[in-house]
């Protein structure tokens, strides 16, 4: 029995969105495919992502020497080691986010900040940092309103690439991408794309 973990991000509403449309597909074929798994969703949009402001690293740089923190510094820290602790606890992670302006949405990177945190998900060494994360899957369900996987647009994909390196530097190799991509270019076509995506979607959550 594997602890799965659903990060949402996108604030539409899910017929709307076809990131989440596409994760639905999936979890609903994993979880036909694993019944006895666990897996809870948590909404960047609805639940609290800390973000690094001033608080955080006033925090940070109190706890380093020994300070007490105030109320408001030691809510937003401890917030931060709960959404590190649950991300450490999943045994797979499940990430569905839309392509936007080039990049992610502004939560997921907020998210991404709370769970790069040193000694938790990866350490410095005299060699280098290391990843203490590594023992996940993670699968990416991603929808993109042109074309990054090819042609001119490939140069300016980063999400996936940054996902995938962000992954990397706290330990997790098994990563996988399913991506729906042209709905916007070609708005005649979205739902055959999006039908496309889908099937790669299923197919993928049966061995994930």
């Amino acid at each position: 029995m594997a602890n799965v973990l659903y990060v949402k991000v996108n604030p539409q509403v899910d017929e709307a969105s076809f990131s989440t449309r596409l994760a639905q597909v999936f979890l609903d074929e994993y979880q036909t495919a694993n019944p006895n798994d666990t897996v809870t969703t948590l909404d960047v949009y609805k639940e609290t992502i800390p973000l690094i402001d001033g608080d955080v690293l006033q925090a940070w740089g109190k706890a380093g020497a020994g300070q007490e923190l105030t109320a408001v510094e030691a809510e937003k820290v401890a917030r931060m080691n709960e959404l590190v602790d649950q991300f450490l606890q999943a045994d797979k992670v499940v990430f569905s986010a839309p392509m936007w302006n080039l990049s992610y949405p502004p939560l997921m990177k907020a998210y991404i900040d709370n769970i790069l945190i040193a000694g938790k998900t990866f350490k410095y060494t005299e060699n280098g940092p290391v990843g203490l994360a590594g023992d996940k899957k993670v699968v990416v369900l991603e929808a993109r309103g042109g074309i990054y996987t090819e042609g001119p647009g490939a140069e300016l994909e980063f999400t996936q690439r940054y996902l995938r390196t962000v992954m990397g530097f706290i330990g997790i190799q098994d990563f996988q991408l399913v991506v729906s991509e042209g709905m916007a270019a070609t708005p005649a076509e979205a739902e055959n794309i999006f039908a496309k995506a889908a099937e790669e979607a299923k197919t993928v959550a049966k061995t994930f």
